[in-house]
């Protein structure tokens, strides 16, 4: 008789521990997720993938993980001298931080740069919208081979801090990556940023 209430009591302890179990995992699977991180400001508008077959290097479209030294690809190579001098004096220098500077986007050929005013067009809705991102061929500084879009978050927190001390500045508040020369920079600081390409004069033109 106490056997059999030993197998019967073994056999209820059983059946309530994998109910147990199964109701808590239950609860597990089904608890929220953490909230999700805030999105990141937007990165460079120029989608190297979509390009390539269009374009292709030779228009300025860049490959990935090329750097500020690799003046083989067009769109560094093209780069005005002093630009990029001053380009490759930062990365040294940031390279000793543990930062390496790679390249978005540099110089573009009038052909790419129109693709890239008619693909934003499409993307924000009206010519107004998108001038505020992508500047004509005719006003890029793209096109003339005096800016570049840096990639990588602690690439451009680098930047913000030390970018001035190489005459290289930030230009749009909305375009953390976009950076061109202004040698004076070096001792007088960077300008004031314009809030977007709206506010720049030389898109006026």
């Amino acid at each position: 008789m106490r056997w059999l209430l030993a197998v019967g009591l073994t056999a209820v302890l059983a059946v309530i521990t994998a109910a147990l179990g199964h109701q808590g995992s239950k609860s597990s699977s089904s608890s929220p997720s953490s909230p999700s991180s805030p999105s990141a400001a937007p990165s460079s508008h120029t989608d190297r993938s979509e390009h390539r077959g269009a374009l292709g290097e030779a228009g300025g479209v860049v490959p990935d993980r090329v750097t500020v030294f690799d003046e083989a690809i067009p769109a560094v190579g093209k780069l005005d001298p002093d630009f990029l001098k001053a380009l490759h004096q930062a990365a040294t220098a940031a390279a000793d931080d543990g930062v390496e500077f790679y390249v978005n986007s540099g110089w573009r050929s009038p052909e790419y740069q129109n693709q890239l005013v008619r693909e934003a067009v499409s993307k924000y809705g009206s010519e107004e919208e998108a001038a505020r991102w992508v500047a004509t061929a005719a006003t890029s500084p793209h096109v003339s081979g005096d800016a570049v879009d840096i990639g990588h978050s602690d690439a451009t927190a680098w930047l913000s801090e030390h970018s001035a001390e190489y005459g290289l500045c930030q230009i749009y508040r909305n375009e953390p990556w976009h950076y061109e020369l202004r040698a004076n920079a070096i001792d007088r600081g960077c300008p004031r940023m314009y809030a977007d390409l709206t506010q720049d004069p030389r898109m006026q033109q």
